[in-house]
């Protein structure tokens, strides 16, 4: 009976890279990928990475949404965070605690990461790796393939199960020996490793932030909202979200049934989504807030439909914000 290992994927070149190296051994990998707003593993066309890159591998794929646990520890990461919202070593605590679970679950010996040592400053030097290991409960069982062999012998390792001869000492930021490692392996279905976590990113993290300290009774879909559109707050009960293109408008009208929807009448432009209760007075601070964003609509007085609550009303504004209030209200 061969030996099997769960490996995290998201479809990266390192985590792909720790796959080859165990199936390469005769080990039976199944994969899993975490999948969060804040971070895609979709190519070109909206092909999942990770599923196009295991199948030509003939590896089977589990792929976990990330829930309401995952918010909570979001909002009161123990170990802190990095230079956005990103709470690294909580996230990879998070994941990890899953995948242990899961390889309990079929029967895994081990579980293993596509994790390189020093090649993030938060999460990836030893004392974290230390760190992450113990409050898993995979403490001699988690096996990092591509720097194992300037790590501390793993249970798998010192038992026989993975030659840790053939496993990597890579370490840093650069990319040159995982490269040099893919062409080895044949290698050729892989993200960039351009991109990375959208908690980092400063206007995700503020808009986060704001989520955390505004919304008591925020849910999944005030998350997914984070990474689309301009975001204003005009108080702590009012938020509006102002579509950038056609798909984001598109997505934000399908919301028309959870908050209110404003749109020029008579004019092309953006879809400005509502959420939150308005006065007559918010509201004509809502439509000239989207007007602002209409170049090329020249008229002093326009009319917009207001939809909410299953009704649909015509208001007429007239003028835009300016700038300073734009900026003002932006989140």
């Amino acid at each position: 009976m061969s030996t099997r290992a769960v490996v995290l994927v998201s479809g990266g070149l390192d985590s792909l890279l720790a796959v080859k190296l165990l199936i390469d051994q005769g080990i039976e990998v199944l994969g899993l990928n975490f999948v969060s707003p804040f971070f895609s593993c979709a190519g070109a066309g909206g092909r999942h990475l990770p599923s196009k890159a295991l199948d030509e591998m003939g590896i089977k794929l589990r792929v976990i949404a990330m829930g309401r646990d995952y918010l909570d520890m979001l909002r009161e990461p123990r170990h802190g965070r990095g230079c956005g919202m990103n709470p690294c070593v909580d996230c990879h605590i998070f994941m990890l605690r899953r995948a242990a679970r899961l390889a309990n679950d079929i029967g895994a010996a081990f579980v293993a990461t596509g994790e390189v040592l020093g090649q993030r400053p938060l999460s990836q030097h030893k004392q974290a790796l230390r760190l992450i290991e113990r409050e898993t409960g995979l403490r001699g069982s988690l096996l990092r393939p591509l720097s194992a062999r300037l790590l501390e012998a793993t249970v798998p390792e010192t038992e026989g199960l993975v030659d840790r001869s053939r496993l990597g000492a890579i370490q840093g930021r650069a990319r040159k020996k995982q490269i040099a490692l893919a062409e080895q392996l044949g290698l050729s279905t892989f993200s960039a490793p351009a991109g990375g976590c959208l908690l980092t990113d400063p206007h995700v993290a503020r808009r986060l932030r704001d989520v955390f300290e505004r919304l008591p009774d925020f849910d999944m879909l005030d998350i997914r909202l984070l990474t689309m559109g301009r975001h204003f707050r005009l108080n702590d009960g009012l938020k509006a979200v102002v579509g950038r293109n056609q798909q984001e408008n598109d997505r934000l009208a399908r919301l028309a049934d959870r908050h209110g929807i404003l749109e020029l009448r008579d004019h092309p432009g953006p879809l400005m989504l509502v959420r939150g209760r308005t006065a007559a007075d918010e509201l004509d601070s809502l439509g000239r807030l989207l007007r602002y964003y209409v170049r090329k609509v020249t008229d002093t007085r326009v009319a917009l439909n207001w939809i909410h609550d299953g009704r649909e009303e015509t208001l007429t504004i007239e003028g835009q914000a300016s700038q300073e209030e734009v900026e003002r209200l932006r989140i």
